[in-house]
């Protein structure tokens, strides 16, 4: 199995998790490799080392810059685009070209794709939305197309808000609401759809042994919630008050064009392909999960 993206938020839990598994993983870095468990790639320069992706069962490919890294300048939302496609593209065209293609490529999206759909439930079949998250995650998906051209299942990973506290979402939360400056964002009713991180790991296990499972998968939790009932429940999980809240304006002018996509939009995301093929949630409840990762007992 080769995995990019091994040293971010999923994939330096996804590689213990599958070699604990007993699968033999292939890290693509961009460093010198320091074993044969890596393999060196430069997808600026469109360099990989095709020879060690040589019958492997199974590509994950999880590389792109942080979205709420940084505000969305022009320069920034460039980088989050070609760290994007550029790496996804080269590494499609280049399983294409393989004599022994793996059976699989999982690849990251995310369902900032599905844009402000309100309390509207929304499965893989919703069109994206014409915002900028919308369009990039199309181009992204879009950026595998030689790969399923060749023959090899695909299936985009449409990622709701990752649950760790090593990072992502909840990493910037927890430290205003353990000082108890945690509070509703804006309206608080616009939905988020999230997933623990130890069900994404899962999500991908399951991804890549259900063959029937081509073209995009919701890798979310079958309870989505708004953000009042987010920020109550993590509040009472961390048992701090959440009486600060952050009206939208206060976010629109701090973030601009992310506060709008990234915190105020509402996708309401059902997993409907998981549920078809029977993948059984660990941490279907917010509460359970969020006490599951923060490690905080009933």
């Amino acid at each position: 199995m080769a995995i990019t993206g091994a040293r971010g938020l999923v994939g330096s839990a996804l590689v213990p998790f599958l070699t604990g598994g007993g699968h033999e993983v292939v890290r693509l870095v961009r460093h010198d490799p320091g074993g044969k468990d890596e393999a060196r790639w430069d997808p600026d320069a469109g360099g990989i080392d095709a020879a060690a992706l040589e019958g492997v069962d199974a590509v994950v490919s999880l590389s792109g810059a942080n979205i709420a890294g940084a505000r969305w300048t022009e320069k920034r939302k460039a980088l989050l685009r070609t760290s994007r496609l550029v790496p996804t593209r080269l590494l499609a065209e280049t399983l294409a070209g393989l004599t022994r293609k793996p059976r699989v490529l999982v690849s990251a999206s995310a369902v900032g794709r599905y844009g402000d759909r309100g309390d509207e439930w929304v499965s893989e079949d919703a069109p994206p939305a014409d915002d900028f998250l919308g369009r990039l995650s199309a181009e992204w998906e879009e950026a595998t197309t030689a790969a399923s051209r060749a023959g090899i299942r695909v299936a985009p990973l449409r990622a709701g808000i990752v649950l760790s506290p090593a990072g992502g979402a909840l990493g910037k939360m927890l430290l205003p609401f353990q000082a108890g400056l945690g509070g509703v964002l804006g309206p608080g009713t616009q939905y988020m759809s999230w997933i623990a991180i130890d069900d994404l790991l899962g999500v991908i296990q399951h991804v890549i042994d259900h063959d029937e499972l081509r073209g995009p998968v919701n890798a979310v939790s079958p309870e989505p919630v708004t953000n009042a009932v987010f920020t109550k429940t993590l509040g009472r999980v961390l048992g701090r008050p959440t009486i600060a809240p952050v009206p939208a304006f206060a976010l629109r002018l701090a973030l601009g064009e992310m506060a709008d996509a990234a915190l105020l939009a509402s996708p309401r995301v059902r997993p409907r392909r998981l549920e078809e093929t029977g993948y059984r949630f660990r941490f279907p409840g917010l509460e359970g999960a969020l006490r599951h990762v923060l490690g905080k007992a009933m």
